[in-house]
């Protein structure tokens, strides 16, 4: 991932670094677990794990002739320790090490994706229930429907959040997976309880059946988690783009000191927080439609899947992790305007409570599709002629039978539409 888009605690997860390291844990653990059992001596494996040393430069320098990665990353370690290094690897093959690490760093990054979806999680409940009751236009097809508040709809990205958090956790179980099975997952040339040995070191469980590599189902479920977690964002931001328009102007993104939103015109304040998160939830889903393709491999194995997820696996993790914390400072720091709410309201007049006055009329005995054609009729004239479906509704007798001035005032009263806002908030915020 470009550095524009990563985090450095996430960059550490997936450095080379850190992935050198863990293949080297994996390979101690295993010759570690072996001298238990006796297959390697006691104090090869002790000279081994003072002598070992990662040498990026060295890894990449021999790669470049072997044109392996594994390979290449044995021998620069073997060099640093000698002839012991010969009990090093033994009966194990590259994905043993590849794919037990990689479950490691995974473990690790789901752990931080967790962390900040929790932080987010705090600011949108406190958005919610700072603007609990604020009436704000409810919108159907980009138009006018009925009020909701602004609290609600803040509830309604935490309810979702809370979701993304079930299935991070689901995925933090899915991915914490080893295997040290040898070429094709018989355990042909290795103790099974090496395995167990070197998987419960790395924090990991054994996979119960692997062939040459981890099934990547797993692999997937990860990218198709980020992917929903991705779009639950791009859900909030797509909503706030909305609201920032000129001719809403609802909410807005912060705006901070020294900023510039266009090279030509000055008074430009763009949402792009919202944007930038909507167009990287879109390579999330190429991603995980990538990682679907990844699962079927041939027999025990082949490398399709190999090159992609080279790229994949930091990239993912990266650019959900960015996002998460630009969410973040873009909910921690929105403008809210009440008053262009309610102005928003007031555009459309009281017509928005046409759904009340149909239900009032049914009360009343009326069948609904009269009552439809009443309420439209009046709600169409109220509309042209610029005036309130309260006096539309005075002027009509077909409701004037039906309805006193009073209920038709009641019916045109925004309380009466968030009477449930509080039964709705308890069942989120228990």
């Amino acid at each position: 991932m470009i550095p524009r888009y990563t985090k450095p605690e996430m960059a550490e997860v997936w450095s080379d670094k850190n992935r050198f390291k863990k293949m080297l844990d994996v390979e101690v653990f295993a010759a570690e677990a072996m001298s238990e059992f006796g297959t390697v001596p006691r104090e090869a494996v002790e000279l081994i794990k003072k002598k070992a040393k990662i040498n990026i430069e060295r890894i990449n320098e021999i790669e470049f002739t072997v044109k392996h990665d594994v390979i290449s990353f044995l021998t620069a370690v073997v060099e640093t320790i000698g002839s012991e290094g010969r009990f090093l690897h033994l009966g194990m093959t590259s994905s043993d090490v590849l794919d037990t690490a990689t479950g490691s760093q995974l473990k690790q990054a789901v752990g931080l994706l967790i962390k900040e979806t929790k932080k987010l999680a705090v600011i949108i409940r406190d958005l919610a229930n700072k603007y609990k009751m604020t009436p704000i236009m409810g919108r159907t097809h980009g138009v006018h429907a009925e009020p909701t508040t602004f609290g609600l709809k803040a509830a309604s990205w935490y309810s979702e959040i809370l979701r993304s958090l079930d299935r991070l956790n689901f995925a933090l179980e899915t991915v914490s997976y080893g295997k040290i099975s040898g070429a094709v997952g018989t355990m042909a040339h290795l103790d099974p309880r090496v395995e167990e040995y070197v998987c419960e070191k790395m924090g990991l469980k054994a996979e119960p059946v692997s062939t040459q590599v981890i099934p990547r189902d797993r692999h997937s479920i990860y990218f198709s988690t980020l992917a929903h977690v991705g779009t639950a964002l791009e859900r909030i931001a797509t909503e706030i783009r909305h609201l920032q328009r000129t001719e809403v102007i609802e909410v807005e993104e912060p705006f901070t000191k020294g900023q510039k939103g266009s090279s030509a015109m000055p008074h430009k304040r763009n949402p792009i927080i919202s944007e930038n998160i909507c167009g990287l939830a879109r390579l999330l889903r190429g991603y995980a439609m990538t990682a679907m393709e990844n699962i079927a491999l041939w027999h025990e194995r082949d490398i399709s899947h190999s090159s992609t997820e080279r790229i994949m696996l930091p990239d993912a993790s990266i650019a959900l992790h960015y996002m998460l914390v630009r969410m973040q400072a873009l909910l921690s720091g929105l403008n809210v305007y009440p008053e262009n709410m309610q102005a928003n309201l007031d555009k459309t007049k009281d017509v928005i409570f046409s759904g009340t006055l149909l239900l009032s009329l049914v009360d009343k005995g009326i069948s609904r599709e009269k009552a439809y054609s009443i309420v439209q009729t009046v709600s169409f004239d109220a509309r042209n002629s610029k005036i309130s479906i309260e006096e539309a509704c005075l002027k009509n007798q077909d409701i004037e039978k039906h309805l006193s001035a009073e209920e038709i005032r009641r019916n045109c009263n925004v309380n009466s539409q968030l009477k449930n806002v509080d039964y709705i908030f308890k069942r989120i915020f228990k």
